[in-house]
């Protein structure tokens, strides 16, 4: 399983997502791809996604049983602590909240 969320993105990324995942939500992708395809369609959105900010999360073989990963201008940030992904919110965009 494959979970891509885009924020404040080009339009034309939106595109390119809905040729391999569905979009269920606005800016919110899923779908199930190999990894290889994964890793190409994070490339493509980090070279495109210009101001915005992408986040991925996929299914894998960890505790978690997933793995994420961020770029950009995204609400959230990721933080490793002893091998768990947790997510940390930045004062700044909670009082904006």
């Amino acid at each position: 399983m494959l979970v891509m969320i885009l924020e404040k993105v080009p339009a034309r990324v939106r595109g390119e997502l809905s040729h391999w995942l569905l979009e269920p939500k606005t800016g919110i992708f899923v779908g199930h791809v190999s990894a290889r395809v994964r890793d190409k369609l994070w490339e493509k959105c980090i070279e495109a996604k210009g101001m915005g900010g992408v986040t991925q999360i996929w299914s894998t073989n960890t505790e978690q049983h997933f793995e994420m990963r961020t770029a950009g201008d995204t609400t959230r940030e990721i933080v490793n602590l002893e091998g768990l992904q947790l997510i940390r919110i930045s004062r700044q965009s909670s009082v904006l909240a």
